[in-house]
């Protein structure tokens, strides 16, 4: 007797769950901020794919199973575009990093189960912030399972290399050559103060030209 072998559908993997990457202007701004400034760090080095508000799917054949970091990061992936983070597509390579930013709508039972996902799928760093009264938390894993970090204030991330510094005034967030993480604005002020420069020393380039000339001497001669 022959058996007819059940022909199992394809399990399709939605690239969005519906929910908006962020409640309000604050919390997209930080989202923004730390997921660009990584892409900066991180710009140089192929095998290093960040991603914001981008949906995980760890285990093949289980679409239910996800989460969507505000931002991650996954070491020894290669940059590209994605509808969605496969893991089984992608070496079998859970997000190295996650960030989580808190907003008033953010309930915490939601961020324990989020723990409870990123410890069980292998993720190694964690943090949530909190932008609205500046609370910085981590966990860091170890042999068993996700540890809670003690102490936040100076805290360098063993595998980002960056370093965290919670002030009254905020989080700031520094690159492992010691440049902050900066906003747009911030970047185009440094760009804009650059071009000037530039264009300063340019100026003053032509002016001593002019005068070397009107000596009789032409610095173009050596």
């Amino acid at each position: 007797m022959s058996q007819v072998q059940a022909i199992q559908p394809d399990v399709i993997y939605p690239d969005s769950d519906g929910q908006p990457m962020a409640d309000n202007t604050k919390q997209f701004e930080w989202i923004v901020l730390i997921k660009k400034n990584l892409d900066l760090l991180f710009g140089a080095n192929p095998a290093v794919f960040v991603a914001g508000d981008l949906l995980w799917y760890p285990v093949q054949g289980n679409n239910t199973l996800r989460q969507a970091p505000d931002v991650m990061v996954v070491l020894g992936r290669p940059k590209g575009d994605r509808g969605s983070y496969r893991q089984w597509e992608e070496a079998n390579l859970p997000p190295t990093v996650v960030f989580e930013i808190l907003s008033p709508g953010n309930r915490l039972s939601n961020f324990a189960k989020k723990l409870q996902f990123y410890n069980r799928y292998g993720v190694e760093e964690y943090y949530i912030y909190n932008p609205d009264d500046g609370e910085l938390i981590g966990w860091l894993s170890t042999d068993t399972a996700l540890d809670i970090i003690d102490e936040m204030a100076g805290w360098v991330s063993p595998r980002l290399g960056i370093r965290f510094e919670p002030t009254p005034e905020g989080l700031e967030i520094f690159r492992p050559d010691g440049q902050k993480f900066l906003s747009y604005t911030e970047l185009a002020q440094q760009l804009e103060q650059a071009e000037e420069r530039a264009a300063q020393a340019e100026e003053r380039a032509a002016r001593l030209t002019e005068q070397l000339r009107a000596l009789g001497i032409d610095p173009e001669q050596r």
